[in-house]
């Protein structure tokens, strides 16, 4: 039985989603998801819309701090994956989100040059050096804030100098709105350097980029929120995609894509009998 087939079936044999799922399903399927999940997510839409006839997902990819501020503005959206909590949080103190968020994936940091390597950054205490051109996310975004994050916890590492996270941030020469902005500009060789999620190193990326990688004790691990939203036009359809999203097919979806597990049981996964 087709996972979608199974998911669906799941959700709607529950009665208190069975009802909101009742009548005629809209076509459409909005959603607001941080720009990290843009490879993963448009394969799990791909996944939904051949599964779901007639069934059009349509994705918003942006900084989780701005999909949060269009949503506050009444933007139009059925699901939301923020790439931090704080913004998830942000929207339920606002009332945008229905039920409880869960976590369903988490991803850490790297660091990368262009495989030109003009700067001959050879290790992550080069970033430090005077003259070094660093991009990186806009401290808004969940990306900036852990970025500077791991940059502090890596000045206390031993082999680093004396305050490297302050030298480091003052050799960025751009701060971006989202973290494919940063590997863009990296891969174009614009920049250096640049911190950016393992999961934008796609193997289209890989190519033109060499990755160096923050050692556990130092690296942040972002936690990543999803919910169905209260304004969902499609409340019946965001629950399954969300389901999809939580259940062991979709895990492997993003895994395949560099993300990691989430260390929470937020959804129980698909039962063995309606796996592929």
């Amino acid at each position: 039985m087709n996972v979608l087939v199974s998911i669906a079936l799941t959700v709607l044999a529950t009665p208190a989603l069975a009802a909101q799922s009742a009548g005629p399903a809209p076509s459409r399927l909005i959603v607001y998801a941080a720009a990290s999940l843009t490879d993963a997510f448009r394969e799990l839409g791909r996944m939904t819309e051949g599964s779901l006839p007639g069934l059009s997902v349509q994705f918003n990819f942006a900084g989780s701090q701005q999909l949060a501020l269009q949503l506050e503005q009444g933007a139009p959206a059925d699901v939301f994956a923020s790439a931090d909590q704080r913004w998830m949080d942000r929207a339920t103190e606002q009332d945008l989100v229905a039920g409880e968020p869960a976590v369903f994936t988490r991803n850490r940091l790297v660091a990368i040059v262009p495989s030109t390597n003009p700067a001959r950054i050879g290790k992550l205490q080069d970033l430090a050096r005077r003259g070094t051109k660093l991009i990186v996310a806009a401290e808004a975004v969940p990306a900036g804030k852990y970025s500077r994050e791991a940059l502090q916890k890596l000045a206390d590492a031993p082999g680093f100098p004396s305050q490297y996270d302050r030298r480091v941030l003052a050799n960025v020469v751009s701060q971006e709105e989202n973290v494919k902005a940063v590997v863009a500009k990296v891969q174009l060789g614009e920049a250096d350097a640049g911190v950016v999620y393992r999961s934008d190193v796609t193997p289209a990326v890989s190519r033109y980029v060499r990755v160096f990688e923050i050692p556990d004790p130092y690296n942040v691990i972002a936690s990543y929120p999803i919910a169905v939203l209260k304004g969902a036009r499609n409340a019946g359809t965001a629950r399954i995609f969300v389901a999809l999203v939580s259940s062991d097919a979709g895990q492997r979806v993003l895994q395949r894509h560099g993300l990691m597990p989430a260390t929470t049981a937020a959804a129980a996964a698909v039962p063995a009998a309606v796996q592929p």
